[in-house]
Formats: C-alpha cells, sequence, structure tokens
C-alpha cells in the first residue's frame, strides 16, 4: 500500500481541505469587508478635506483683491499646500471662470483637465463623485473624490474641487493585511499538520499492530496481543476487542488441539484392542475355546466405538442447530416422570433410593421437548452412574420466578473444585470415572451444555461432602392459551 494512500495522509487531506475551504471563504469575505470599508472610509476623508479646500476655493472667488489678474493668489496656494501636507493627499481647484487650475501635484506642468462624464453628471447635480481617473493629466488611474465648490450667496456652483489619492496609498493596507493572513493561513496550515499527524499516529498505531498481530494468528501463532494503552475512545474499545477476539482465538486454538488429542487417544484405545484380539484370532494364537470370549470383546469395543462416533455426529449437529425459532411450549415434568421411567433398570441394577420432588400439576416451559428430555436423561444417567451403591439419588423440579429449575443429586466421591469447571468440556474424566465408566466416551455432560446454550440458559455443579449436584434452569412458557406439547 503506498504511503500517500494511508489513513494518516486521506486525514490530513481531509483536515487541510476543510481548513484552506475556511480560510478562503473567511479570507474572501473579510477582504470585501475591509476593501469596502477602507474606500468608504478613504472617501469619506477626501470629501472632508475636499470641503474644507472648497470653502477656501469660494472665499478666494468672493474677495477681491485675493485673486489677481484671474491666477491665483499666492495666499490660496499656500493654504493648499499646508493642506496636503497635513492629509498626505493632492488637489486640485478648477474654477472654469479664473480660466485654470490649481493643483498641489508638483508633477502636474500641463496639460488640460478632463473630468469623466460621471463625475460631470453628479457635479452638475451637486452631488459627490467618488472613483478613479486619469482626469486627463495623469499617466495611471487614481483615486478621486470630487464635490462641488458653492457660492455661499446665490449657491451657485462655481467649480470643482478635487481630492486625488495614490493607489498605492490605498493598497498599502489591503496587502499589509494580505500578508498577514498568508501567515495566519501558513501557520494554521503548519498546526492542522502536526496535530493531525499527531492524533493519526496515535489512532494507526494500534491498527497497524492489530494487522501485524493477524498476520501472526495466519501463521498460527495466537500468542500475539495488541498492547492496551488505556485509552478510553474507539480505539480503545477496539484494541479491547481485537485482545478479548485473540483470547478467544487462543483458547479455540488450544481446544482443537486438546480435541483432536482426545479424540485421537479415545478412537486408538478401542481400535488396537479389536485390531490386536482380530489378529489374535487371524493367527491361531488364541485358542479355539478362548475365541468366544475376545469376540465378545471386539463386539463391545466396536459398539463402543460406535457410540463415540454417534455423540460426535451429535454434538456437531447441536452446535450447528438454532432453536430460537424452535422452541415450544410442553410439560417438562411429565417428560421428567419418563425419564425416571426408562432409568429403571439402570438405577435398580445399583440399588439406589430414589427421592423424586416433582410438582403433580404440569410444569409448562419454553425449548425443544427432546433435547430437554435428553438434558435430564443425561444428568440422571451420569448421577446414577457415580452414586455410591445403595445411596440416595434425588430428581426435583421447581418454579423459581420466571424459571423452571430442575436439580439432580447423588451421593458419591466429592469431586475437588478445581475440577469442577472442566466436567462440561468435552472428552473430559476425571480419574475416577475411568475406572468406573469403561463405556463412557466424556461428551455425556458436554452434550448437556451445549444444549442448554442453545437455549441460553445455564447449569452449575457444586461437590460437597460427597455430595454432588447439577441445577439448570428453563424457560417458564404462559400456559394461558397455550396447549402442552409432549
Amino acid at each position: 500500500m503506498s504511503r500517500f494512500k494511508g489513513i494518516y495522509w486521506r486525514q490530513f487531506t481531509v483536515t487541510a481541505g476543510m481548513v484552506a475551504l475556511t480560510l478562503v471563504l473567511l479570507g474572501t469575505s473579510f477582504f470585501a469587508l475591509a476593501y469596502s470599508y477602507l474606500i468608504s472610509e478613504k472617501r469619506s476623508e477626501l470629501a472632508d478635506e475636499a470641503e474644507v479646500i472648497a470653502q477656501m476655493a469660494v472665499s478666494a472667488y468672493n474677495k477681491p483683491g485675493v485673486l489677481a489678474g484671474g491666477l491665483w493668489s499666492d495666499d490660496v496656494r499656500e493654504i493648499v499646500e499646508v493642506a496636503k501636507r497635513m492629509s498626505e493627499t493632492d488637489f486640485l481647484i478648477w474654477i472654469p471662470s479664473l480660466g485654470g487650475f490649481i493643483s498641489t501635484d508638483e508633477s502636474i506642468t500641463s496639460g488640460r483637465l478632463t473630468l469623466p462624464v460621471t463625475m460631470g453628471e453628479k457635479l452638475a447635480n451637486g452631488e459627490i463623485y467618488a472613483g478613479t481617473s486619469k482626469l486627463g493629466i495623469y499617466e495611471k488611474p487614481r483615486f478621486v473624490v470630487a464635490i462641488p465648490a458653492r457660492t455661499v450667496t446665490d449657491d451657485i456652483v462655481v467649480g470643482p474641487v478635487l481630492a486625488v489619492a495614490e493607489p498605492n496609498s490605498m493598497t498599502e493596507m489591503w496587502w499589509a493585511f494580505l500578508g498577514i493572513f498568508g501567515m495566519t493561513a501558513i501557520t494554521v496550515l503548519l498546526v492542522a499538520f502536526v496535530a493531525t499527524a499527531t492524533t493519526t499516529m496515535q489512532q494507526t498505531k494500534p491498527i497497524k499492530d492489530m494487522a501485524v498481530a493477524a498476520r501472526k494468528f495466519a501463521e498460527g501463532n495466537f500468542d500475539a496481543r495488541v498492547h492496551d494503552t488505556g485509552r478510553e475512545d474507539e480505539i480503545g474499545e477496539l484494541t479491547e476487542a481485537f485482545n478479548v477476539m485473540a483470547d478467544s482465538l487462543q483458547r479455540t486454538e488450544q481446544q482443537r488441539r486438546e480435541f483432536i488429542a482426545n479424540i485421537s487417544h479415545e478412537l486408538k484405545t478401542p481400535m488396537t484392542t479389536i485390531a490386536g484380539y482380530a489378529d489374535g484370532i487371524l493367527d491361531g494364537v488364541i485358542s479355539p475355546e478362548e475365541e468366544r470370549q475376545y469376540l465378545t470383546i471386539i463386539s463391545d469395543e466396536s459398539r463402543r466405538l460406535s457410540r463415540l462416533v454417534r455423540r460426535m455426529l451429535d454434538v456437531s449437529q447441536l452446535q450447528s442447530m438454532d432453536l430460537i425459532h424452535e422452541k415450544r411450549p410442553f410439560d417438562l415434568s411429565e417428560s421428567m416422570r419418563q425419564v425416571l421411567v426408562s432409568m429403571e433398570r439402570k438405577i435398580t441394577a445399583r440399588g439406589l433410593d430414589v427421592e423424586v420432588d416433582i410438582p403433580e400439576d404440569p410444569v409448562v416451559v419454553l425449548g425443544d421437548n427432546d433435547l430437554l428430555t435428553q438434558v435430564v436423561y443425561n444428568l440422571l444417567e451420569n448421577a446414577a452412574k457415580f452414586a455410591a451403591q445403595g445411596s440416595k439419588l434425588f430428581l426435583g423440579l421447581e418454579r423459581r420466578g420466571e424459571k423452571a429449575v430442575v436439580t439432580v443429586r447423588n451421593t458419591g466421591e466429592t469431586i475437588p473444585a478445581e475440577e469442577l469447571p472442566l466436567l462440561f468440556e468435552r472428552f473430559h474424566k476425571s480419574d475416577r470415572s475411568r475406572s468406573a465408566d469403561k463405556d463412557g466416551v466424556g461428551l455425556g455432560l458436554y452434550i448437556v451444555r451445549t444444549i442448554l446454550e442453545q437455549h441460553r440458559e445455564r447449569i452449575c455443579a457444586a461437590s460437597e461432602d460427597g455430595v454432588t449436584t447439577f441445577s439448570f434452569t428453563v424457560q417458564l412458557a404462559e400456559e394461558k392459551g397455550m396447549t402442552k406439547s409432549v
């Protein structure tokens, strides 16, 4: 992947683009406002100055002796020069009846003053003009504000007074502002670059670590983890979720290996027995008198192998089922009684005394009747198998709130506390069960847990002072308006 296609450059491009667009919009708006304000202020300033000069010009026009031979007197020139020095603005006073104009701009030595048509129209109407013009005497356009000079007595326009400003003086502030704006824009972009770099690197580092860990997972290394920096944002949640997933994958891989090892061991034992005795019979090592005995062993081992394969298929089928749409109301108490009847021979063979606490009234629950009946059967069979000879076996059912609770209890050897969580694992057998249960395959309780997990229910086990208890819950159904299913 190109480095310029990464999250950092994409985020920086978006951030820089948004900042630049914001600066352009704000700058354009502010430029327009500033320019309008600058022109307005300059126009007002020049108009005020031109008004003062116009009053002086009218005074000179009305007072005999101030004008000599139709020419501007030195007094008027000095006053206008003082006004220029005070305002740094050139002034043109043109009174056609005097036959010429007076200007404070020493660069003007000749030329004919030409007023723009628009200026002439505004002056004729007694209005102030503001705009740019060469006036026929300048090489480049200048900013001009013209006002009509009126006589005081009869309010007659005797000529225009023009205040002229250099374009450079108008744009100095403009360029200064542009420079400040440019420096500000560059500074903001640099800050955005640094801020984006810092935040994006903090965001992308865990993601890169996750990519590295994922590649290690693909290579079979499930020990890789992403360092948790304690962040409480979405990246922190993603890091925590990734590590949880990694732990789950590691446990799954470990269970897979254990499953392969267990299934290999469980399959190897009966197959080795069957092959060994069969070869012994075929080779004549086993006498004809002993053949029946060893054939019986071969038959038993074949059936145990068949049960193991069948249980494995049951587990695979259960794990792929979705019981959410298959739950139906049924009477759990009736199903439990049927399990007791089917288990009668095994219970009697061990001389067990059965204590039953099942309500006479129906206890209608919501679930799969066959599967939950299988749960009760597996638990009762397991309890009978490991109960002490002649001891008491308990099977109970009660309502607790919105749940029905099934309890199976036996008396035998105490199961160590550290082994209780392992009872529901695949192929798990305690040492005592290996000696007492030669036919078991270690999948009965695992099937129980799988079925209950499919029903979103829980099962717990406790063992103390030789008494072992299994309890699980089932959701009660609303009995009103429901048909019992058995």
